[in-house]
């Protein structure tokens, strides 16, 4: 009979500062009517209880336990916004995960930002392929030579690792994360990215050769790469990922996607936990003494508020207490569902400690809105324009920056910049500070050639969908104001971007084309006019000045104190994003 090995592991990825629980929509069939469900999910509290009771049933089994965090646990709330890592360091280091991989926003504020909080953290940051070598050890903030940093080692071409005993062999743990941080993120010059497929692929063969056959992968490369790099390297047992904010499970029950959990490619279960730490992946995985799988059970779980919201999609007469009920039933019933019991210590370190500072804010309401508006990052056949909030934040952009300077023709946006949906009702400072558009980056308007503009929307278009390119992520889909153009994806490249329209100024419904040797003036973040992404044909602006006094923030809020009931607005049509055709 072959030996098997047993390993219980938790994992949690791209938390974003969500230390408490995240609102979470369902949509649930109820007999012949449909109700969406609002609740609360997640949060470190719940997810530190759960982690608890996994390491305690591991213990009694004697089966090795691992926690895992898939990267970027900075940005994204007010949490960061204020207290700039130091809540994430504390509150990571009471939750004890075995180890964590640097993501692209945990190095948005270059590497002095990371540094302070590998220095306070009591676990190892893994980034296997982030190359340290030629880093200035004389600037502050340096991150080379830090002890719990397992970062690419430069003599010997792989990765750094970290090795656990796991019953009578050795398991491994290799960080990998983009390769592309140059493009998406904002680490110091001096720091490299290496190839993430060859490094890790030099690194399995190395540990292989050490006779070490249990080896995780902890990578934030996101799903589709996390695909490729199983295809192409043999010998990993196991992906744990992150970056992609993928939800694995079967939730079409509560009108959620259904994606395998622990799918597997080339004999490699891979695992992602969602998004903003409203789910915790919690796996039983028997591997052989090769260290390929055997059995994989688990999935993602969520963490209910015992309370929620119901609203109808339909008219439908009686629904009352008996549909509530129901709605519990059904979720009680779910596999994937679990409640709101809370790790107390964890609980009273974020009430007590960090609360308060950021609840002012929480109380400040900046609009009433009138529907959901949901953010996505690519269109899709329900949302064929994409974004239904993106659109308002590029219009926000251009009146603020218009208001500067009268100049302005055309605003233009990423998809990643905003965050997240905004949910029907009162919409705060906090939402829009810690969660709609954390990344506080300054407006730069330029003036550039339409020759340029044509160049810069293709390429963004093309790195969203990887259309013949190696993209960056979704994040690089552009969002628009006083511009609208027209994609076919089936197109050769550089032809994609057939028609490209500027909206007459003074009028909604006048456009006119945009000729390539004419100049336009824009405005975008500092992010996007820096060229990341795809953006690059941004960088032959004639000129690019920065507006130190307008972040996209603050623009976004104070086009919401001209205009604080959106219902007005929202009843406008907003010319924007593509009237695209094929994305190939």
């Amino acid at each position: 009979m072959t030996q098997s090995y047993t390993l219980s592991l938790a994992h949690i990825n791209d938390t974003h500062s969500n230390f408490e629980p995240c609102r979470v929509q369902f949509s649930l069939n109820l007999g012949q009517h449909k109700l969406d469900v609002t609740s609360h999910s997640g949060g470190y509290a719940r997810i530190g209880h759960h982690i608890t009771k996994a390491r305690q049933a591991a213990a009694q089994t004697n089966t090795p336990f691992v926690f895992l965090h898939g990267g970027d646990s900075f940005q994204g709330t007010l949490y960061f916004s204020h207290f700039k890592g130091k809540a994430n360091a504390h509150l990571l280091n009471l939750l004890a995960p075995d180890a964590m991989v640097i993501g692209n926003h945990d190095i948005d504020e270059g590497n002095a930002r990371l540094a302070e909080f590998a220095k306070q953290i009591d676990f190892p940051l893994l980034a296997g392929n982030m190359d340290l070598s030629q880093e200035d050890l004389n600037k502050p903030g340096c991150l080379r030579g830090l002890p719990n940093i397992l970062d690419y080692d430069h003599q010997q071409k792989r990765a750094k690792y970290l090795l656990k005993p796991f019953h009578d062999k050795t398991l491994a743990i290799v960080g990998i994360t983009l390769d592309q941080m140059k493009e998406i993120a904002r680490p110091d010059p001096d720091t490299h990215f290496v190839d993430a497929i060859a490094t890790t692929a030099r690194t399995v063969e190395h540990l292989k050769n050490q006779g070490i056959k249990h080896i995780i992968v902890l990578s934030h490369l996101g799903l589709d790469q996390d695909k490729r790099l199983a295809a192409e390297v043999e010998g990993i047992s196991l992906i744990v990922g992150g970056h992609t904010h993928t939800l694995q499970g079967d939730f079409r029950a509560l009108g959620l996607s259904n994606l395998p959990y622990g799918e597997v490619i080339n004999n490699t279960p891979i695992v992602h936990a969602g998004k903003y730490a409203e789910v915790v992946g919690l796996a039983e995985i028997t591997f052989d003494a090769e260290g390929k799988v055997q059995s994989l059970t688990g999935g993602n779980y969520f963490m209910l508020d015992q309370h929620f919201i119901l609203s109808a999609n339909t008219t439908v007469d009686n629904q009352d207490y008996q549909d509530y009920q129901a709605v519990r039933q059904q979720l009680s019933q779910h596999p994937n569902v679990l409640w709101d019991d809370a790790d107390t210590d964890i609980d009273g370190v974020i009430r007590d400690i960090y609360k308060p500072a950021i609840a002012e804010m929480e109380n400040k309401v900046l609009a009433l809105v009138p529907k959901n508006l949901v953010h996505t990052r690519l269109p899709s056949k329900a949302l064929p324009h994409g974004s239904e909030i993106a659109p308002w934040v590029s219009r926000s952009m251009f009146q603020e920056a218009k208001l500067v300077d009268p100049r302005v023709n055309f605003a233009l946006h990423n998809a990643g910049g905003v965050r997240q949906s905004v949910a029907q009702g009162q919409l705060t400072l906090a939402d829009v500070m810690g969660q709609l558009l954390p990344f506080e980056l300054p407006l730069v308007k330029y003036e550039i050639q339409g020759q340029f503009l044509y160049q810069a929307l293709e390429s963004a278009i093309n790195a969203a969908t990887n259309n013949s390119v190696r993209g960056t992520g979704a994040g690089s889909f552009p969002y628009t104001y006083g511009l609208r153009y027209y994609y076919d994806g089936r197109r050769p490249l550089g032809e994609r971007l057939f028609r490209l329209e500027m909206m007459q100024q003074d009028s909604q419904s006048l456009w006119y084309p945009v000729e390539p040797e004419s100049l336009y003036v824009g405005v975008s973040t500092s992010y996007t006019a820096a060229g990341k992404e795809g953006y690059h044909p941004l960088l032959q602006a004639r000129w690019q000045e920065s507006m130190e006094s307008l972040t996209l923030p603050q623009a976004f809020i104070r086009f919401l104190n001209r205009s604080p009931n959106l219902s007005d607005l929202l009843s406008q049509h907003v010319h924007y994003t593509s009237h695209s055709q094929r994305m190939g």
